[in-house]
């Protein structure tokens, strides 16, 4: 479902998305509107699920995980679908989950320290879970970029 924003809504989320911590009344004084009104419509913002949180983005390489990789997982059964995203929710090394078309009915992007933790995560978190029929690895070799949705254009 789509939510009408207005312009300083646009503005508000250019700021909160490329600074997180940016102060509210800092954007208020960019948005040239009072700081009780940019917490009303961030609040509003959050209650109607455009805003769904906050976070900090860390370098996987410099924590030591040096192997970013996607799965693409094959089912046994559809009606296990539920059941085992559930269980792949509980693997640490998975970072997302996506219903994908195509090869597969389940896409994972995941960080391993290097490629035995790779092959042990594929094989003995993934690949034992009752759900899986099978999965297609492929790994990134290089992200050559990362950037939040352009909701403006």
């Amino acid at each position: 479902m789509k939510t009408n924003l207005d312009a300083i809504d646009h503005k508000i989320l250019s700021f909160l998305i490329k600074n997180a911590r940016m102060p509210y009344l800092e954007i208020a004084r960019e948005c040239g509107i009072s700081g009780a009104a940019i917490h009303q419509r961030i609040n509003k913002l959050t209650e109607s699920g455009v805003i769904q949180g906050s976070y900090t983005v860390v370098n996987p390489k410099l924590l030591g995980f040096d192997v970013c990789a996607h799965i693409n997982i094959t089912l046994k059964d559809p009606k296990l679908m539920q059941q085992t995203i559930s269980e792949i929710s509980h693997v640490p090394e998975i970072v997302e989950a996506h219903f994908i078309s195509g090869k597969g009915s389940i896409q994972v992007k995941l960080y391993c320290r290097d490629n035995d933790h790779l092959m042990h995560t594929v094989y003995d978190k993934v690949l034992s879970l009752q759900g899986v029929a099978s999965t297609e690895t492929t790994i990134s070799l290089h992200e050559v970029f990362h950037r939040p949705i352009n909701f403006s254009e």
